[in-house]
């Protein structure tokens, strides 16, 4: 086993505006707290460019490919080669985000499904983990995950986990991670947090999803990664854990999952 001694941002946008101003010192900031990977994910293709200039530019950021649902009608036209040929790239390590939002339907709900499903066939032929983005649509989610799988194995994660114990036990049955913002640590939070509990420690991940959702004592600033560790001193206190092991979980099951990172030889003292 190898001893990280850090903790990975699972989930981040360091393209957004509030991030992208100062991109360098936040992820220096990052690094400073303790924060020795982040997870630059990619939200439209017309965007990809922007990953791939941050992930070649900072050796321990890694990026995605993929087209959020709130994109899917903006990017309807997503081919299966599309995708692929993104995620040649060596520092594109996951599929993805893609999804469903019912909330606030920002595309209309055939063409996210469409665009889910082309996530997954992507996921399942690259073999990387699809990042899955699901608010309000649990039953669908969790219908058409168990109809792609029947089509072929593949994994992924479920990321700012808000949903239901019924999604979280059906996606964890199928193989899923389930990744968990700083949401779970308002106050208002109850129902999730009591969820957060019953997730196994080998399918934890923690995450920003910055430049959203700042954690307590961090709300109503702009979420950076370095708040990551916030998150999951919260998430290790709420499941009666160390911190030291939760951050050694979490990162474990990271490279589990995402295992086309490569680790610089000097992080790791196994």
């Amino acid at each position: 086993m190898s001893d990280y001694g850090y903790i990975v941002d699972s989930h981040c946008h360091l393209n957004y505006k509030g991030l992208v101003e100062e991109q360098g010192a936040v992820i220096q900031r990052a690094r400073d707290a303790g924060v020795g990977c982040m997870l630059a994910i990619n939200t439209k293709l017309k965007e990809y460019s922007e990953i791939i200039d941050i992930v070649e530019n900072h050796a321990d950021v890694f990026g995605t490919v993929g087209i959020h649902p709130h994109e899917a009608e903006n990017e309807p036209d997503v081919a299966l080669d599309a995708l692929l040929s993104r995620a040649d790239h060596p520092k594109i390590v996951g599929i993805g985000e893609t999804g469903l939002d019912y909330f606030y339907d920002n595309a209309p709900r055939y063409m996210q499904k469409v665009n889910f499903r082309a996530h997954i066939a992507a996921a399942r032929e690259t073999g990387l983990p699809v990042i899955v983005h699901t608010r309000d649509a649990d039953k669908d989610c969790v219908s058409i995950i168990e109809d792609e799988m029947e089509k072929g194995a593949f994994t992924g994660v479920i990321h700012c986990f808000t949903a239901s114990q019924f999604l979280a036990d059906s996606v964890l049955k199928m193989g899923f991670y389930i990744s968990i913002s700083g949401i779970a640590t308002f106050k208002n939070a109850k129902e999730l947090q009591e969820t957060v509990k019953t997730i196994p420690e080998n399918r934890l991940l923690v995450e920003t999803d910055a430049p959203f959702l700042a954690p307590v004592p961090h709300r109503g600033k702009t979420c950076e990664p370095a708040f990551v560790m916030d998150t999951a001193r919260f998430v290790a206190q709420l499941r009666g854990t160390e911190f030291e092991r939760l951050q050694q979980t979490t990162t474990e099951n990271f490279y589990r999952l995402f295992n086309k990172v490569t680790l610089p030889a000097a992080e790791v003292t196994a």
